[in-house]
């Protein structure tokens, strides 16, 4: 049997960022492609060749959209070699797409560009990294995909002439979240890379034996020299053991907590996480729970699952929250347009920042395939690593509430809560409105407890229902509605 890494494990970064919203990312992935050597590794749910990629920076001079700018990179660097791997189940409507398939038919026709459906996932889940590695020294990983319906800056603007997408047809103000890392770690991802394709049913790739360090130069250096943690979810296979780090190193964070857990994740119905932020909010003096969600799933049937059981978790936390310290909010445009959040972001105090594709959902903790990374202030730096962990945290508020970061800095320094913060700024325009909790039908409330489209593992795909559901192993905190019910 292959055996799934429990954990990559930690390796330094020499330098380390967060970048924030696909219009920065998307312009220093280019940058940093452009100055690969030997291998590029591009790994995720989605691709489209037909979107714009980035904005071209000084000596660039290739191709705008992403299907044109691979081809160019191997026509303009001698002995490049390009590995793109991708969800089977999430390319067949790609492909459907003319200029799509086009490009993937000359992208298998270049010797140096090697193209991968995955299709290694237990029926029902799916391959949802986002990663893409260079040279085998410098990585990206986060939520983003190279694709369509992504790109938006943080500005959010209502009126964006770059939401539309190819086939001319606007979408919604989108938020994310990637991160950038050069040095050991970025070997680490690589490795990760080479094993999933590896597993897809690609041949193995051997590691470079000279890796190149490449960095964009556009991008500010959040941390340098610090140590990085990566961690995956690998669900069990015939031929591949169970991964949870994603799912332990959530749980252990949120009890860590001291003062406050700042949470952005597209979905927040997780039950083992649930039931870790219970515990907290039991406690006398614990800490905020922040959540940043969007308004409504996206797709049509993800509301059904997702949102339905964000509903019923969040109705039982808050029968606990005796102290009114959790709080989950929705991002708005200036004119009330929900911004969907499909960051996968959680900063702990001052002192832990991760960033990856996991949500705060049953799948990502247990049934698809994940990478998320994250950092935790120490060492001798600590202060310094300390202070810009809180600058990161106060950006994305100040993206959010329509504000500069300063005001948010000053408004924690004189309440010491992320909630006051966030009830003093928020108002009319772009800001942040609070969740409010709706009907559910009687079908919409049974899928959520049954945990019928959202299962934690392979095995529950087939299993009966009376052995699922929301609140198995939580009965005492059950919601009003369910007490009632058995009473």
């Amino acid at each position: 049997m292959k055996r799934a890494s429990e954990n990559f494990g930690h390796a330094i970064a020499h330098k380390f960022s967060i970048i924030i919203d696909a219009d920065a990312y998307y312009t220093h992935a280019r940058a940093a492609m452009i100055q690969a050597k030997k291998r590029i590794m591009l790994v995720g749910w989605d691709f489209d060749a037909r979107i714009r990629f980035g904005k071209r920076g000084d000596g660039d001079d290739g191709p705008e959209h992403v299907g044109a700018f691979i081809l160019w990179l191997t026509d303009r660097t001698p002995g490049l070699e390009i590995y793109l791997l991708r969800w089977d189940i999430g390319a067949i409507k790609s492909l459907l797409q003319p200029t799509t398939l086009w490009f993937v038919l000359r992208w298998m026709r270049d010797t140096r560009i090697f193209t991968k459906l995955d299709s290694h996932h237990p029926m029902g889940s799916s391959h949802h990294q986002k990663i893409i590695s260079i040279d085998d020294d410098f990585a990206f990983c986060g939520g983003i995909d190279v694709t369509n319906g992504r790109l938006d800056t943080r500005a959010h603007d209502d009126d964006a002439p770059h939401r539309i997408n190819p086939d001319g047809k606007a979408y919604m103000p989108w938020h994310d979240a990637s991160s950038a890392m050069v040095g050991p770690v970025g070997r680490t991802m690589a490795d990760i890379c080479r094993d999933r394709w590896h597993r897809a049913g690609g041949i193995k790739i051997a590691p470079l034996t000279k890796p190149n360090a490449v960095w964009p130069t556009a991008l500010t250096i959040d941390f340098s020299n610090i140590n990085v943690r990566v961690v995956q979810t690998m669900p069990q296979m015939p031929d591949q053991q169970a991964s949870c780090t994603i799912e332990k190193t959530y749980l252990s964070q949120i009890v860590s907590a001291k003062r406050h857990v700042y949470i952005e994740s597209q979905y927040f119905c997780s039950r083992k996480i649930a039931e870790a932020i219970l515990a907290r909010l039991k406690e006398h003096g614990g800490p905020e729970i922040i959540v940043i969600n969007p308004v409504k799933a996206d797709g049509w049937l993800e509301p059904i699952a997702m949102d339905s059981a964000r509903a019923r978790i969040y109705e039982a936390l808050k029968v606990a929250d005796h102290e009114d310290r959790l709080r989950l909010y929705h991002p708005v445009t200036v004119r009330g347009t929900p911004i969907y959040v499909h960051a996968k972001i959680m900063i702990v105090d001052s002192d832990i920042v991760r960033v990856g594709s996991s949500n705060m959902n049953n799948r990502s903790i247990r049934l698809d395939s994940e990478c998320d990374v994250f950092i935790e202030a120490n060492g001798p730096d600590i202060k310094v690593q300390r202070a810009k962990i809180s600058t990161i945290r106060n950006d994305l508020l100040a993206e959010h509430l329509g504000c500069d970061s300063e005001t948010v800095a000053r408004s924690f320094s004189q309440t010491g809560s992320l909630i006051a913060v966030i009830e003093e700024l928020r108002g009319q325009g772009k800001t942040l409105r609070p969740y409010e909790l709706p009907d559910l039908s009687d079908t919409t409330k049974w899928l959520a407890d049954n945990e019928v489209l959202d299962p934690e593992d392979p095995n529950e795909m087939f299993e009966i229902f009376t052995k699922r559901g929301l609140f198995r192993r939580a009965w005492k905190w059950r919601p009003h509605w369910r007490r009632r019910k058995r009473a």
